[in-house]
């Protein structure tokens, strides 16, 4: 791993300037307009735990928002962990193997994640591990992304949330963003190194900023440290996008995350804006005609390219709907809400 980060450092990968060892961008920050053509990206942000035995698939699905024992190998899928009271404690990108199922979720919540997943197992047969050690994380998007991997893999995972077991690793088509595919390929560091001069050839380079602004514009939520125990699963979308199975019984919080998609109308969802002005997890955003309280969160920000960040941010439905909404007051910096991927209920957004 250290030998990628200093291969990507040499070609010009800049470091996060918030301690987090992230290689943040190659130079600057990009927007929209210059990940669109095609561009790839290390992703440094993500751990990886393998559950590993003849119960994994049953114990994750008696954990989980999803359903896990019937995930095909050639699929995968977006779940949620959450506390008794509904609320996310992590958000994950999952699929399986013959012999393990993966949870991908933030880096900086896996080790107690991990941990308390782990209190759980009791008499089932299964492990849990850290399995990111040995492996690197490449995201490859915009519109020349299948030109570009299809001399590596061939035949490329046709939907997204499909994969496919290639001799160079997983790869993954994770949510289409900027119009294009995405996808994600998790490798070793040697076979990425071998493959990073024939990429950057045909993309842009970028760091993980870029993969965060592309899950932004995917309308794609993660959970960080920030953020847990912040959300019911339908304040950030999440089974907008398939990762709540409503009718797979029960895991920690199922009653509340049920009573809150079939009792009442959902009052709160996660909306795309941009905000010319610095702005990271957790900070609280205020509606103009209600300024003593805040209306939402920032579940997640990129640098967008123009000194400012797009984020995803839950807010009240009425807050969206009015639309003047100002970063951490009233008085603050104005949100400029974007269409978002999908529909929000009756919202046209």
């Amino acid at each position: 791993m250290n030998n990628w980060n200093e291969y990507l450092s040499a070609q010009g990968a800049r470091l996060a300037q918030d301690g987090s060892a992230n290689l943040s961008d190659f130079g600057h920050s990009l927007g929209v307009a210059e990940l669109a053509p095609g561009f790839v990206a290390p992703i440094t942000d993500q751990g990886l735990i393998a559950v590993t035995g003849d119960d994994a698939a049953s114990f994750l699905h008696n954990q989980l928002t999803n359903d896990v024992e019937h995930l095909g190998l050639a699929e995968a899928r977006l779940a949620g962990y959450c506390s008794p009271k509904g609320r996310l404690q992590a958000t994950f990108l999952m699929w399986r193997t013959s012999e393990s199922v993966f949870l991908q979720l933030a880096r900086d919540i896996q080790p107690a994640l991990q941990k308390r997943l782990s209190m759980f197992v009791l008499r089932a047969k299964a492990k849990l591990s850290d399995a990111g050690a040995g492996q690197v994380l490449l995201g490859i998007g915009g519109a020349a992304a299948q030109a570009a991997l299809a001399p590596l893999f061939g035949a490329l995972p046709p939907t997204p949330y499909s994969r496919i077991d290639h001799p160079l690793g997983t790869l993954i088509r994770v949510a289409d963003a900027f119009g294009s595919a995405r996808y994600q390929w998790l490798a070793t560091p040697e076979a990425a190194q071998a493959a990073w001069p024939a990429l950057a050839a045909g993309l842009r380079a970028a760091g993980t900023d870029a993969w965060r602004l592309a899950d932004i514009h995917a309308g794609v939520p993660q959970v960080t440290l920030k953020t847990q125990e912040q959300f019911v699963p339908q304040m950030v979308n999440f089974e907008l996008l398939g990762g709540v199975n409503f009718k797979k019984g029960c895991y920690p919080g199922q009653e509340i995350v049920a009573r809150s998609q079939y009792l009442g109308k959902l009052k709160r969802r996660t909306a795309l804006a941009a905000i010319d002005a610095p702005a990271i997890s957790g900070d609280d955003v205020f509606a103009v005609d209600d300024p003593d309280q805040p209306c939402g969160m920032i579940v997640n920000s990129a640098p967008n390219g123009s000194g400012g960040v797009d984020a995803l941010v839950e807010m009240k439905l009425a807050a969206i709907e009015q639309g003047e909404v100002r970063l951490g007051s009233a008085s603050g910096v104005p949100l400029r809400l974007l269409p978002m991927p999908y529909a929000l209920d009756a919202l046209d957004l």
